[in-house]
């Protein structure tokens, strides 16, 4: 037997207290306005305004991307090695707050010149320390509960808060009378200092305030990359990296889309395109509560599938609602924004699951490089979407992101790809959970087992050291 831990107050077992999970959440508000200023807003600035061509974009960023898939897998095996004084998770965290720091204000702010070299260069540092916050959030947020329910529970108000910090960028034109607004040139330097503001903030309030629970293993036996492999290749880990990536693939094709899409075929002046990106965005702060009480009554597997098949429905009715109409394409972008929520929420809560069967069946905590796996399939799924988008529609469709109104042919293929490729990626996720076997059930006996291990394993160590104490005396006697 190797050592192990008992449980921290505030653990795996008990209900942990709002509170504490409002400070765990909080740090997703900064990492959402990081990802929508660099993910949405990156291609206008790169292409209109700094002027690289929409074929340059998408091979820089989509050879960053490739090479940033191989940070997580390492990460994440670095994360399950780690034991210290102050956690698993919360080092890696804070290490990842300033290189992400570092690597989007030099990306928001190109200097006159930058070219495809200077945008490698910060994409690849930005996207290292995004990797640390995202895996070592998602990884610590799997440590806290072990509940099947109560992982739905923290994992959605993870949902609902993170979008906090995406309206906070998208109502600057609210907060400064106009003078800042997302997409124009002379916001992105201000955009830029508000995020290197609020991250290690909220850094500070998790940091300070959520207990880590310690990490009971039955061996310290090595593990070495046919034993990771063995892990991912199960089927129901395939299902959660298959689905993960089609899910990420769906919604993510219309960011880089998005402003072209709502200024050249629906008519919006930028403003407004802002605007509807708040309803959208906005409509996770309700989602991630919502979802999460549809869950305790269908399973995590059902609720998805119900998202997908809704998503469809609101994606296509955002063809048939005529230009510049603001409220019904701002409802429509609502509900589709609704249903997106759903996606990593309940990913996230079902990989947590399979963690737990895992441990149970090797003794040895694998969370790091499971949630490495789907955090990679995030990163893989944004960068062959602008791979497959750009160059489709400026080499066939001949779209021309700095001219303010395209041809007929042009404008069909911006809509094609933006309304209906999302729909096919997001029906082939939701496929992949028919017959998955992981519910709450299976989960429910999965945790009796675990928890039943873990009070023998403590339970010995109690006796171990009363038994060496009443056997010093005899032996000294003797």
């Amino acid at each position: 037997m190797t050592h192990s831990s008992s449980p921290s107050k505030g653990g795996g077992g008990a209900r942990l207290p709002t509170p504490r999970i409002l400070a765990f959440a909080s740090t997703g508000i900064p990492q959402a306005a990081l990802l929508l200023a660099t993910g949405t807003y990156l291609p206008p600035l790169y292409t209109a305004h700094v002027g690289i061509t929409l074929v340059a974009y998408s091979l820089a960023t989509t050879s960053v991307r490739i090479v940033d898939l191989l940070f997580d897998p390492f990460l994440g095996w670095m994360m399950d090695r780690t034991h210290g004084r102050f956690g698993r998770f919360r080092p890696w965290f804070i290490a990842g707050v300033p290189v992400a720091m570092l690597g989007v204000y030099m990306l928001l702010n190109p200097p006159t010149g930058a070219g495809v070299l200077y945008l490698a260069t910060w994409y690849l540092v930005m996207w290292l320390g995004v990797s640390m916050l995202a895996l070592s959030h998602a990884s610590w947020a799997a440590s806290l509960a072990v509940n099947y329910h109560e992982r739905s529970r923290i994992y959605g108000w993870m949902t609902a808060l993170g979008p906090i910090g995406s309206l906070g960028l998208l109502m600057l034109p609210f907060f400064t009378q106009g003078q800042l607004v997302l997409g124009k040139a002379n916001s992105y330097h201000p955009v830029s200092l508000i995020i290197l503001l609020i991250l290690p903030l909220t850094t500070l309030l998790m940091a300070g305030f959520t207990p880590e629970r310690p990490n009971v293993e039955l061996t310290h036996r090595r593990f070495g990359a046919r034993d990771y492999l063995d892990v991912i290749r199960r089927p129901t880990m395939m299902r959660l990296i298959l689905a993960d990536l089609a899910l990420t693939l769906g919604p993510g094709v219309t960011g880089p889309l998005y402003n072209f899409f709502f200024g050249q075929i629906k008519g919006f002046p930028q403003k407004e395109i802002n605007f509807l990106l708040i309803f959208y965005i906005g409509a996770a702060l309700l989602g991630g509560i919502v979802w999460a009480r549809v869950a305790r009554r269908i399973g995590k597997h059902r609720t998805l599938q119900v998202s997908c098949v809704l998503y469809a429905i609101f994606q296509m009715s955002l063809m048939a609602i005529p230009r510049e109409l603001f409220w019904p394409t701002a409802i429509g972008m609502f509900f589709v924004g609704f249903c997106v929520s759903a996606h990593i929420l309940m990913v996230r809560a079902m990989v947590a699951d399979y963690a737990d069967e895992i441990r149970l069946e090797q003794g040895r905590e694998r969370a790091g490089v499971l949630y490495a796996m789907v955090t990679t399939t995030q990163k893989l799924g944004a960068s062959i979407n602008v791979l497959l988008v750009f160059p489709l529609l400026q080499l066939v469709f001949h779209f021309n992101p700095r001219i303010p109104v395209n041809d007929a042919f042009a404008l069909k293929g911006l809509q094609l790809c933006y309304l209906f490729t999302p729909i096919i990626f997001v029906f082939v996720g939701g496929a992949m959970f028919f017959g998955y076997k992981l519910d709450e059930a299976r989960h429910a006996e999965i945790r009796k087992a675990l928890e039943d291990r873990d009070q023998a394993l403590a339970e010995a160590e109690a006796i171990e050291p009363a038994a060496q104490a009443t056997s010093a005396p005899a032996a000294a006697n003797a």
